[in-house]
C-alpha cells in the first residue's frame, strides 16, 4: 500500500499522542488509588470489573483516529484487473531426453501433469494454446478458454528426436497473432524444455522476433544434471541445459525459471498465467479507510455511553 499525500501522514502524530496520554493518565491514577488505607475502598472507587471495557472503547478510539489518519493520506492500493483476451502459448519440449525420470515419473510425464494442474488453476478468461517441439515445432492447440480440449492435448503428446526452440518460439508467434491480432492485448510465451536449440532457426533469431512483436517469452528448465536416456540399447546422458533459456528470458523481457519437480513447475505455471491475465492498478481507497475510521470511532463513543454513561 502506498499514498497519495505522504505528507498528510504527519496526522499520525495524533493518535500516537492520544495514546501516549491514555498510557500516562492510567498510571497515574492507578498509583492514586494505591494510597487509599483500605484496598476494600479501592475496589469500591475503581471496580476492575469495568477494566476491560475501558480498554476496548480506548483501543476502538485510538484505531479509529489511527486509521482515520491514514485515510487523510489518501491510500492506495495494487489491484489486479482482468485483461480481456489475454493469451498465453505453451510450448513444450517433447525431444527424446524428455523422456529422462531423473524427474519422476519422467520428465515429460510430469510436464504433461503441470500443465494439466495449470489449466485447472489458470484465470478462467485467460486464453491457453499449446506448441509441441522437437526436431519441428507444431500448433497443437490454439489459444482457446477450452480446458478439456487442453488436457486432451497435453495428453496425447509423444516423444522425437531434436530440439527446436527457436521453431517453438516462432510457431507460437504465428499463433498468437493469428488467434489475437490485436496488439494491445497481453500475450506471452512460455518454454518448457530440459535442453538447446539442435535444429531449425536459432534461439537468438527468435527472441528478436518476440521483441519485434512486443511478446515476452517465459522459460523453464526442467530436469536436472544426471538425467539419462536410453536409446537403441545405449544409456545416453541428457543433463538438462538451462543458459540457453536463462538467455531468451533475459532477450525478451520475460523470466526464467529452473526446477525440478512437477509441483513446483505447476506452481510457476500459475504464477505466470496470473501475471498475463491480470494488469496491476493503483486505485485510491480513502472511502474504504474513513468508514473503517468511522465505524470504530462510533464503536468506542457507543461502548463509552453503554457502559459509564458518558462519551469520555
Amino acid at each position: 500500500m502506498s499514498v497519495e499525500a505522504p505528507v498528510r501522514l504527519l496526522a499520525l502524530v495524533v493518535p500516537a499522542a492520544l495514546a501516549t496520554w491514555y498510557v500516562l493518565a492510567r498510571t497515574r491514577r492507578t498509583r492514586q488509588i494505591v494510597v487509599f488505607s483500605s484496598l476494600d475502598l479501592a475496589e469500591r472507587v475503581a471496580p476492575s470489573s469495568s477494566g476491560w471495557r475501558r480498554w476496548v472503547t480506548s483501543i476502538a478510539g485510538l484505531a479509529g483516529v489511527l486509521v482515520l489518519a491514514v485515510a487523510f493520506a489518501r491510500p492506495v492500493i495494487a489491484i489486479p484487473i482482468p485483461q480481456e483476451q489475454a493469451s498465453l502459448i505453451l510450448a513444450i519440449d517433447v525431444s527424446l531426453s524428455m523422456g529422462a525420470v531423473d524427474v519422476e515419473p519422467s520428465r515429460i510425464d510430469a510436464a504433461q501433469e503441470a500443465a494439466v494442474r495449470f489449466a485447472q488453476i489458470a484465470p478462467d478468461d485467460l486464453n491457453i494454446g499449446l506448441v509441441a517441439f522437437a526436431g519441428t515445432a507444431l500448433p497443437v492447440l490454439a489459444p482457446d478458454t477450452d480446458r478439456a480440449s487442453l488436457d486432451t492435448a497435453v495428453d496425447r503428446l509423444g516423444l522425437g528426436q531434436g530440439t527446436a526452440i527457436g521453431e517453438a518460439i516462432f510457431t507460437s508467434l504465428d499463433q498468437l497473432e493469428s488467434s489475437v491480432p490485436d496488439p494491445d492485448v497481453p500475450k506471452a510465451i512460455v518454454v518448457l524444455s530440459d535442453g538447446e536449440t539442435t535444429v531449425g532457426r536459432p534461439d537468438s533469431e527468435a527472441a528478436s522476433a518476440a521483441v519485434a512483436a512486443g511478446v515476452p517469452v517465459y522459460t523453464i528448465s526442467f530436469g536436472t544434471s544426471s538425467g539419462t536416456v536410453d536409446y537403441q540399447g545405449e544409456r545416453i546422458s541428457v543433463p538438462v541445459a538451462p543458459e540457453p533459456l536463462r538467455q531468451i528470458a533475459e532477450t525478451t523481457g520475460g523470466q526464467f525459471f529452473e526446477t525440478a519437480n512437477e509441483p513446483e513447475l505447476a506452481q510457476i505455471l500459475s504464477t505466470i498465467g496470473s501475471e498475463v491475465a491480470f494488469e496491476t492498478e493503483d486505485r485510491e481507497v480513502t472511502d474504504w479507510f474513513a468508514v473503517t475510521g468511522l465505524a470504530l470511532v462510533s464503536l468506542a463513543i457507543a461502548g463509552s455511553i453503554r457502559w459509564f454513561g458518558r462519551i469520555v
